[in-house]
């Protein structure tokens, strides 16, 4: 596991540019010269034992990391928790992993078979976070995990990687708003996520947040390579508690709909 919390993200950050091009030209359009703050990063995966939401954690506990929040996808079938650092400076991480018992026998079945392909050494090396996938998959069984489970479908395709990154709003100078970012975004010729809205949440749940939809990117299945949506880029402005200090969690309605971000109709 990595030594210190810089070396960790460049890694993610160098992994993530690769799979979302238009990810660099976001931070080039956004930053105007300037360092942008990443707000937090996203990571998926499956909650079988050898690759569970917890397997993923403790890279990043390792690391001084520590769980502050719980949700539950009851549509997605999906559970997440997020961490963050004592340092605050530092991003917060935000975990989910696929309850694989609430699908099919033959879904369960195929997810078993492409965690079986990867070895437990694998998930504690140093660049398992964004060693991308481990197994090989064939187009038909993708299409097939796509037809249960979007979300299935990507980690089946993608592996071990940053899903995400998130430019603080908060931190961006010359952006007042999320909209003044989403205004930009748009007149550059970038499409964003528009599920329940161009911006999800509000001032009220002290949380905003936008995203892109996800690149599409070719990727191999074996046989024939295929484009397929990748990564994207979130956006999020967080407001201040009673205490004044920044709401630091997570709105699970507006994550819901920033998952869909990747989905292959968008």
């Amino acid at each position: 596991m990595h030594q210190d919390i810089d070396s960790l993200f460049a890694g993610l950050w160098q992994d993530y540019i690769s799979m979302a091009p238009s990810a660099a030209k976001v931070h080039q359009l956004l930053a105007n010269g300037k360092a942008i703050i990443n707000d937090h990063i996203a990571l998926r995966t499956f909650n079988l034992p050898k690759v569970n939401l917890q397997v993923l954690a403790a890279h990043f506990e390792a690391l001084g990391y520590q769980a502050c929040g719980d949700y539950v996808f009851e549509q997605k079938k999906l559970r997440a928790k997020h961490f963050e650092h004592p340092d605050a400076t530092q991003p917060k991480v935000f975990i989910s992993e696929l309850m694989v018992e609430a699908f099919s026998p033959w879904l369960q079945q195929t997810v078993a078979q492409l965690v079986a392909q990867l070895t437990e050494d694998a998930t504690r090396a140093d660049d398992f976070l964004y060693s991308g996938r481990h197994w090989t998959l064939d187009y038909a069984t993708y299409c097939r995990l796509l037809e249960e489970s979007e979300y299935a479908a990507w980690v089946a395709a993608f592996g071990y990687r940053a899903n995400h990154f998130t430019v603080s709003v908060n931190h961006l100078p010359g952006f007042p708003t999320l909209e003044s970012v989403n205004d930009a975004l748009k007149n550059a010729g970038f499409v964003l996520n528009g599920t329940g809205g161009e911006i999800k949440g509000s001032a009220a749940v002290l949380l905003e947040q936008s995203s892109t939809m996800a690149d599409r990117i070719p990727v191999s299945f074996g046989e024939r390579i295929v484009e397929i949506p990748s990564c994207f880029y979130e956006f999020a402005r967080r407001y201040p508690k009673p205490d004044g200090k920044l709401y630091s969690g997570f709105v699970a309605a507006s994550a819901d709909k920033i998952f869909e971000s990747t989905h292959t109709q968008g």
